[in-house]
């Protein structure tokens, strides 16, 4: 294990999560913003549904593990929701079941840790001409409507309230622009960078608001080996070093 220990931040999902750190996405941002305050570990699994989640959740989430994460973020739910296919074949996850393989979720992460925090994202909505422009060559006829999606995201949303975890309604999240349809998404289904600004903002926005001690907040967290240093770059004044261990080159958009 590279030291000094950190806090583990994990982000565990299908595809949403996979390419969380492609086109500014919200992964991306999120281990740019706690570079020196926490390790940021992606396990994305595109093309996955909630059953294939439970399967390797031991794995990936160990209850012996040395040190347990501080915060894991799920996401799983679009591919459960695409409607089933006459073969069997599939991601499709009846909706019942979906809510307990994401139940037995939550309880599996739970007992990780008392200090292990946790973030559920309910499915985003999808653009479905887009996805029949762009995808229908590889996946074939549509599978996948905007609809299911909300009956999906509302039914994590839901389970979230039940089990006193906390969740952000993407569904809602993204239609807050007049334009989302045509500015945040890749494909229709896939986050583009505009889709992505909105869930990180949305998940620092739980950050900065939760009760949670010791706070997850990056303004909130200590940054490591910050201390001055004659090592530093040398200021205008040419005789005083700049402390520069808390910048970030963030970008221009609006993050709180």
């Amino acid at each position: 294990m590279v030291g000094p220990v950190r806090p583990q931040f994990v982000l565990f999902g299908s595809s949403i999560v996979q390419l969380s750190y492609c086109d500014a996405g919200w992964g991306a941002t999120l281990a740019n913003l706690y570079a020196r305050k926490a390790d940021i570990i992606l396990r994305g699994y595109s093309g996955w549904n909630s059953r294939r989640a439970l399967q390797v959740l031991d794995k990936i989430f160990p209850k012996d593990a040395a040190v347990q994460p501080s915060l894991v973020i799920v996401y799983f739910g679009g591919n459960d929701s695409i409607h089933p296919h006459p073969s069997g074949l599939g991601p499709h996850v009846p909706l019942q079941e979906y809510i307990e393989n994401m139940r037995k979720i939550v309880i599996h992460l739970k007992s990780l840790s008392k200090k292990t925090c946790i973030i559920f994202l309910s499915s985003p909505p999808i653009n479905e001409t887009q996805i029949s422009e762009t995808l229908s060559n590889v996946l074939g006829q549509l599978r996948r409507t905007n609809e299911s999606c909300r009956i999906y995201s509302e039914a994590c949303l839901e389970l979230c309230r039940e089990m006193n975890v906390k969740a952000i309604d993407l569904w809602s999240a993204l239609q807050q622009r007049d334009d989302w349809s045509d500015v945040c998404f890749m494909d229709g289904i896939h986050l583009s960078s505009e889709g992505n600004k909105i869930v990180v903002k949305e998940i620092l926005k739980v950050l900065r608001e939760a009760d949670w001690e010791p706070s997850l907040y990056w303004k909130s967290m200590p940054t490591e080996f910050a201390e001055d240093s004659p090592y530093d770059p040398i200021g205008v004044d040419e005789k005083t070093t700049v402390n520069v261990s808390n910048w970030n080159f963030q970008g221009s958009f609006q993050l709180d």
